[in-house]
């Protein structure tokens, strides 16, 4: 029987956002809280005042149960989430909820899947950026149209309904979490492909939801190219030999993502 509040974390990874960072720690209010038990910000070593804009969020805001993490080195938005993802699991979280700390997502577009509870159904719920109720601000014709057809392509190879390869803001089941099958994967942006691909090998339950998102004011760290031929990589790698998901796919192998509490 499943108890009557769940422990969600909010994981916010965050990487040179220092004008961003407090927008997306402002869109916390008491609704968000409602389900929310506690955030951490997990900075993969930024070069920039992406700690100091925290902490004074912080300072201002102190009643918030929100911590902040530095990563030993820089391990990648992958590394991050297996930062986090751990933290989760030793620290008794039932869920873990994905927002990017570059304010292009909203955390309220969420709160529905929170309020109904329809995240108790599935190992994880996603959001698609693609679905014909999401809305997209500042996103090109041309980036659209590539990304839907690499959501055709992945829903092809893993025969299930794909709107979105690795929308900031997702959550997930720590019960599908615990055998840390996600370790292997890759430290950079194309950790979240190989989880829709362990969605297919694993037998595990996803629903997507529709989702705002917006470009303004971000540095985007994606080379287009050259992301667009490792994520079709990773596909075909699996296609033809799906136990291949159980292998390493890191470039450089890390025993184990360690994090700092600064604040």
């Amino acid at each position: 029987m499943k108890k009557e509040k769940d422990r969600i974390l909010l994981f916010i990874p965050a990487y040179n956002c220092e004008k961003q960072i407090t927008r997306v720690l402002s869109q916390l209010d008491e609704t968000v809280f409602r389900y929310v038990t506690e955030v951490i910000v997990v900075n993969n070593r930024s070069l920039d005042d992406t700690e100091k804009a925290v902490m004074d969020f912080k300072l201002f805001h102190w009643s918030m149960p929100i911590k902040l993490l530095r990563n030993k080195e820089n391990y990648g938005l992958g590394g991050s989430h297996k930062v986090a993802f751990d933290y989760a699991l030793k620290n008794g979280f039932d869920y873990v909820i994905v927002l990017h700390g570059d304010d292009q997502g909203d955390i309220h577009d969420i709160l529905p899947v929170l309020k109904r509870r329809i995240y108790r159904a599935y190992d994880c719920v996603l959001g698609g950026r693609f679905m014909l109720e999401s809305r997209l601000e500042g996103y090109s014709a041309f980036r659209t149209f590539g990304n839907i057809i690499f959501n055709f392509l992945y829903a092809a190879g893993i025969r299930q309904r794909v709107f979105d390869l690795g929308a900031g803001l997702n959550i997930y089941s720590t019960d599908m979490l615990k055998d840390r099958f996600y370790q292997r994967f890759p430290d950079d942006l194309t950790f979240n492909c190989c989880m829709l691909l362990a969605l297919s090998f694993f037998h595990q339950t996803s629903r997507y939801f529709p989702i705002s998102w917006r470009e303004e004011d971000q540095v985007s760290n994606v080379k287009m190219a050259s992301q667009a031929m490792r994520t079709l990589g990773l596909l075909a790698r699996y296609v033809d030999c799906p136990t291949s998901i159980r292998g390493e796919y890191r470039d450089k192998f890390i025993e184990s993502y360690e994090a700092e509490e600064i604040g």
